[in-house]
């Protein structure tokens, strides 16, 4: 691992890379990576896999309160989990990964992410939500059936007992709300 940064000292010319990279790694994939992506993915704490001085590979931590059960969880939730083209398939994502799940079991109640790439991270021990999912907006809850299966969860030491299938809901936040 390279480094781990809050998002306030990373280089300008670091965030510049790094919008490269994200732009690069989902060109061609169901979707880009949007501004609102950008803007969830900061403000957090970044982990950078650098070789020869370049990041190629990422993943940032964003806090995030989540709801089940009557349970409401400081959760660390992972945002812009990407490696460069030219660089996948070598490990650097899990590398990535790994320092990711040290740094929310240290944390956080939860660790949890949304992806369509759920064999991924099942490999590194995290787990696909069953119940259904919703989001708390001003208006109210508003169930996400759209996002049904997608959300994964890292358990950490200091996790209650959860019910999996349980409903979850995330806080609002514009963009993709998971």
């Amino acid at each position: 691992m390279s480094g781990v940064r809050a998002t306030s000292v990373v280089s300008t010319i670091d965030l510049v890379a790094l919008r490269a990279m994200f732009d690069a790694a989902w060109a061609g994939k169901d979707g880009e990576f949007s501004d609102d992506d950008w803007a969830s993915a900061t403000g957090g704490t970044h982990f950078l896999l650098e070789i020869d001085g370049a990041i190629v590979s990422h993943a940032s931590v964003v806090e995030r309160e989540l709801q089940t059960g009557g349970h409401r969880l400081r959760t660390g939730y992972v945002e812009a989990v990407a490696t460069r083209p030219e660089h996948q398939g070598r490990g650097h994502a899990t590398e990535v990964m790994r320092a990711v799940a040290a740094f929310i079991d240290e944390r956080y109640e939860l660790g949890a992410l949304d992806t369509g790439s759920s064999s991924f991270y099942e490999s590194l021990g995290w787990e696909l939500w069953r119940g259904p999912t919703s989001v708390r907006t001003e208006r109210g809850t508003i169930d996400t059936p759209e996002e049904d299966g997608l959300v994964m969860i890292r358990r950490t030491p200091t996790m209650p007992a959860l019910d999996l299938g349980a409903s979850i809901s995330c806080d609002w936040r514009p963009g993709d709300v998971w």
